[in-house]
C-alpha cells in the first residue's frame, strides 16, 4: 500500500516539477504579457478580417439586449488610435492599482510599527499548529464577502504566519489564495455576490416564464456544505502536495518569540481603539437615513459601506498600526509613520510593472471581443452536444472553468452566458438555480490559474517576496493540484446532490417543471 501511495506521490510531483521546469524558462512575467497583446492583436485583425461575429443576449441592470458582437481589430484606424490614446487610463484605471496601494499604505503602517509581527507571535502561541492551514483556508473563503479585501490582506498575512510557525511562506500564500480565489463562490454567509448572480440570472430566467425569480439564498444550503469542503480539500493539498515539493524554508523566524511586556500592552490599547472605530463605523450604518446604506433600498447589499470597504479596513490598519507603534515606542514621530508607508510602497515595484503590462492585455481583449466571440462559440458547441441531465450541468462546469481563462471577471462573464444557458436548461427541465451553481463552481476553481485574473500580478509579486525566481508559469504550476482537487471534488458534491435531490437553497429547487 505505502509503495502504492509513494508511487502516485512521485508521479504527481515528476508532473508537477515538469510544469514549474517549462514555467521557469518562461520568460519574464511582463514579458509574457507583452506577448499575449500582441497574440491579441493579431487574433482581432484574423478574425475581423474573416468576418466572425456572434448574436449576444445580454443583461444589464435587469434590461436584456440583443445585438450582434464582431470582432474590432486593433491594427485598423480606430484600434491604433485605442491603443495609442489608453496606455495610461489602461494602467491608472486598472481595478487592483490604486485598491493595492491604498491598502499597502495602512498595511505598511502596521507592519512598520511591529504590530503584524506582535499580532502574528500572538497568534502562534494560542493556536494549534495542526489547525493553521485549515484556519487560514477557511478564513480565505471567509474572505470573499468583502470582495478583494482577501486577496489584498489575507493572502500577504498567510505568509507571515506560516513564516512564524517554522514553515514554507509561499506554502501559506498558497493556501489563502485557494481559499480566497478557488473557493470565490463558497461561504457561510450570503454575500453581494449571491445578489449579483441572483438578479442576472433572475432576468435571464424570465425569457421563459415572466414570473420567475432567483433569490440571493438560492445557492445557500450548496454553499455553506461547499465552505468545508473547499476547506478540507485545500489543507489536504497544501500539506501533503504543495510544502513538501517547496522544501524547508531556511530564514524562518523564532516560531514561540516572546512578547515583551511593552508590546503586550500595545498590542491592548490599540486593539481596543481598533474595536472603538469598528463600533463607530456599524454605529454610523444603524440608522435608517445613514450615508453608508444603500440610497435606494436602505439595505447591505451595493451600499456606500459595501463599496468603499477596503478604504475603511485599510483605514483601520493605519489606525491600529500608529497607536500600535506609539504604545510600543517604535514611532516617535510623523517621520516614522511616513517610512513606514514608504518601506511598503517600495515592496510593490515589480508588481506595478507586471500590471502595467497586464492593465494593457486586459484592454486589448476586451476591445477586441475576443471573450465574448470565444464564450459564445462555447455555449453554441455545448448545446450543440446533445447532452442533457447532470451530463449537460457538467458540461457547463468545464466550459466555465475554460473560458474563465480568458475572462475572468465572474459577473461580466454570467451576463452574457445566462441569457444562453438559463433558458436553454430550463427548456431542458434544469432550474436556473442549478444552471447558476454549475456557472459558479466552473468560474471559480480555475481563478488560482488564471494569469488575466487582474489580481493574479500581485500574487506573483507576494510569493517573489520569498523566492524572486517564482514567475507566472511557476505560481500557476504550484497552484495547478488546487484547481484540479477543486474541480473534481466539487464536481462531485453536485453530483452526489442532484442524485439525493437536496434543495440549493431556500425553496431552490433542482428542476423547473416544463
Amino acid at each position: 500500500m505505502t509503495s502504492t501511495i509513494n508511487t502516485k506521490t512521485s508521479i504527481l510531483n515528476r508532473t508537477l516539477d515538469k510544469i514549474e521546469r517549462l514555467g521557469n524558462k518562461l520568460p519574464h512575467p511582463f514579458m509574457i504579457f507583452l506577448g499575449l497583446m500582441i497574440i491579441t492583436v493579431g487574433l482581432s485583425s484574423l478574425l475581423q478580417a474573416l468576418d466572425v461575429s456572434v448574436a449576444l443576449e445580454k443583461i444589464d441592470h435587469g434590461v436584456i439586449s440583443h445585438t450582434i458582437i464582431t470582432a474590432n481589430s486593433l491594427l485598423d484606424k480606430d484600434g491604433l488610435l485605442f491603443m495609442l490614446s489608453s496606455v495610461l487610463s489602461n494602467f491608472t484605471g486598472f481595478f487592483p492599482l490604486g485598491t493595492v496601494f491604498f491598502m499597502m499604505l495602512g498595511v505598511g503602517i502596521a507592519e512598520g510599527s511591529g504590530l503584524l509581527r506582535t499580532l502574528l507571535s500572538y497568534l502562534v502561541n494560542i493556536t494549534p499548529k495542526a489547525m493553521i492551514t485549515s484556519m487560514i483556508v477557511f478564513l480565505g473563503i471567509f474572505s470573499n464577502i468583502a470582495s478583494a479585501v482577501g486577496y489584498i490582506v489575507l493572502v500577504p498575512l498567510a505568509g507571515l504566519i506560516f513564516l512564524q510557525f517554522g514553515r514554507h511562506p509561499i506554502a501559506g500564500l498558497a493556501a489563502a489564495f485557494a481559499g480566497v480565489s478557488g473557493g470565490w463562490s463558497a461561504n457561510i454567509l450570503i454575500g453581494a455576490t449571491d445578489a449579483t448572480f441572483a438578479g442576472i440570472s433572475t432576468a435571464a430566467a424570465r425569457l421563459i416564464d415572466h414570473q420567475y425569480s432567483v433569490l440571493a439564498t438560492s445557492n445557500w444550503y450548496f454553499m455553506i456544505v461547499s465552505t468545508f469542503l473547499i476547506t478540507l480539500i485545500g489543507t489536504w493539498v497544501t500539506d501533503k502536495i504543495i510544502e513538501p515539493r517547496l522544501g524547508p524554508y531556511h530564514e524562518s523566524d523564532d516560531t514561540r518569540a516572546e512578547l515583551a511586556k511593552q508590546e503586550v500592552v500595545a498590542l491592548k490599547i490599540s486593539s481596543l481603539a481598533l474595536l472603538s472605530y469598528l463600533a463607530l463605523i456599524v454605529f454610523a450604518y444603524l440608522p435608517e437615513s445613514s450615508l453608508l446604506r444603500n440610497p435606494a433600498t436602505g439595505g447591505l447589499a451595493d451600499s456606500p459601506l459595501m463599496k468603499n470597504l477596503i478604504v475603511l479596513i485599510g483605514l483601520g490598519f493605519a489606525v491600529w498600526g500608529t497607536i500600535f507603534g506609539y504604545v510600543a515606542k517604535q514611532f516617535n514621530s510623523a517621520h516614522d509613520v511616513a517610512t513606514a508607508m514608504t518601506q511598503a510602497i517600495t515592496q510593490l515595484a515589480g508588481f506595478l510593472v507586471l500590471i502595467f503590462f497586464a492593465a494593457q492585455f486586459i484592454a486589448y481583449f476586451n476591445y477586441s471581443n475576443l471573450g465574448i466571440i470565444f464564450a459564445i462559440k462555447g455555449a453554441n458547441a455545448l448545446q450543440a452536444t446533445g447532452l442533457t441531465g447532470i451530463w449537460l450541468v457538467l458540461g457547463l462546469i468545464i466550459l466555465t472553468a475554460l473560458l474563465n481563462l480568458l475572462i475572468a471577471v465572474d459577473s461580466a462573464k454570467w451576463a452574457i452566458m445566462a441569457p444562453i444557458f438559463v433558458p436553454m436548461f430550463m427548456l431542458l427541465g434544469l432550474s436556473p438555480e442549478l444552471t447558476q451553481v454549475a456557472y459558479r463552481i466552473g468560474d471559480s476553481v480555475t481563478n488560482i490559474i488564471a494569469p488575466t485574473m487582474p489580481l493574479f500580478p500581485l500574487i506573483v509579486a507576494f510569493c517573489q517576496k520569498y523566492n524572486p525566481q517564482l514567475g507566472v508559469g511557476s505560481v500557476v504550476a504550484m497552484m495547478l493540484p488546487y484547481s484540479v482537487a477543486f474541480l473534481v471534488g466539487w464536481t462531485l458534491l453536485l453530483i452526489l446532490w442532484f442524485t439525493l435531490g437536496l434543495p440549493l437553497g431556500p425553496d431552490a429547487l433542482l428542476h423547473y417543471p416544463h
